[in-house]
């Protein structure tokens, strides 16, 4: 018997940069389909984002893999925060029960399909390039996902094989541990969730749990990357204060408000962006659809990460202060070595007129 069969492979990139989406939807859709993304099947004020990602449609692609030649659908998704996810949509309305599995199996771990992925950033980067100043992709850093979705519950389809990209006998507490993280809305569907790929189960289309999935994997993502940015610029800070300490007084001084100057731009700048991060979605009364956004972060670690974040940002905020207590300290030196001289001068002053 026939079955709807469809798989999703992701990949999120960041480009370091926040991106007008307005500006650049109205630029875009001269030349090419654009559209924003939306919920279809929920209350508008059960799922709140403020600005929703820039939808771009580029031309699809077929893939051969052992003699089957897949057709897929490619969908590019601009955030405002500065995040590009591309997708690679295979669809079947017509497939044996098998297929999913299969078909899953083929594409294990983007078997196949991570040159399509460097091709279309590049291709991507090419049509961004003349509206986004500076445009720059890292195409090795990413975060990557597969969604498997079918219209029903079948159990020859194994989740366990599916979401691990392996057939294999598992263990009992392996089994349990690769589908625990399991929710249902009704009877009739289920959403299995793990760290790199989720199963779908529903007989309508689950639109609004595929979104919910991509825009954790983007806030991921960009907690990855600050997270990276962050380690990085603390390095430096550290390189400057030590080379600061080597300068003589004067010079170390005009260095360190230099460095103060630097790390409090970079304190406001991560601090705004990863707080829009944070709230990049808020789901407040769908009590189903909270359920599975937290469930994907839980499972993504996305607390870990935004707690590294937020060391990070508190590290360079008490470097801040000791860089500015310490030139605090120093300007008062520096004064009271002033008033010592200027001390010394009136006394030597009025030892010359005495002598006069």
């Amino acid at each position: 018997m026939g079955r709807v069969i469809s798989l999703r492979f992701y990949r999120i990139y960041d480009i370091g940069r926040e991106i007008d989406l307005d500006q650049l939807e109205r630029e875009l859709a001269r030349s090419y389909f654009t559209a924003r993304a939306s919920f279809l099947r929920v209350n508008p004020k059960s799922i709140m984002m403020e600005n929703p990602p820039l939808v771009l449609k580029m031309h699809e692609v077929s893939v051969e893999r052992e003699g089957i030649t897949f057709n897929l659908h490619v969908i590019a998704r601009l955030y405002d925060i500065g995040a590009i996810s591309l997708c690679f949509l295979f669809e079947d309305h017509d497939a044996p029960s098998s297929a999913l599995e299969d078909t899953a199996l083929l594409f294990a771990r983007h078997e196949g399909i991570s040159s399509l992925f460097t091709i279309y950033l590049k291709n991507l980067g090419e049509i961004l390039g003349p509206h986004i100043t500076n445009l720059s992709i890292e195409s090795d850093f990413f975060e990557d996902y597969t969604i498997y979705i079918t219209d029903r519950i079948d159990k020859s389809i194994d989740p366990a094989v599916l979401l691990s990209g392996e057939r294999t006998h598992f263990s009992p507490q392996m089994r349990e541990e690769i589908v625990r993280n399991s929710l249902s809305y009704t009877t009739d569907d289920v959403a299995i969730l793990s760290y790199d790929s989720a199963l779908l189960c529903n007989p309508e289309t689950p639109t609004d749990l595929i979104d919910l999935i991509e825009f954790a994997n983007v806030q991921v993502l960009e907690l990855r990357y600050y997270d990276r940015l962050l380690t990085r610029q603390m390095a430096k800070m550290y390189d400057d204060m030590e080379q600061a300490d080597r300068m003589p007084r004067f010079r170390r001084m005009r260095q360190y408000h230099a460095i103060m100057s630097q790390l409090m731009e970079s304190y406001a700048e991560i601090s705004e962006i990863t707080e829009k991060v944070n709230n990049l979605i808020k789901v407040t009364e769908d009590v189903y659809y909270a359920r599975v956004y937290a469930t994907v972060l839980k499972v993504m670690r996305s607390s870990q990460w935004s707690e590294s974040v937020g060391r990070k940002i508190e590290v360079i905020h008490e470097n801040y202060s000791m860089l500015s207590e310490e030139v605090r300290i120093q300007h008062s030196n520096f004064l009271e070595w002033v008033v010592i001289i200027l001390i010394a001068m009136e006394c030597v002053l009025g030892l010359l007129r005495t002598a006069h």
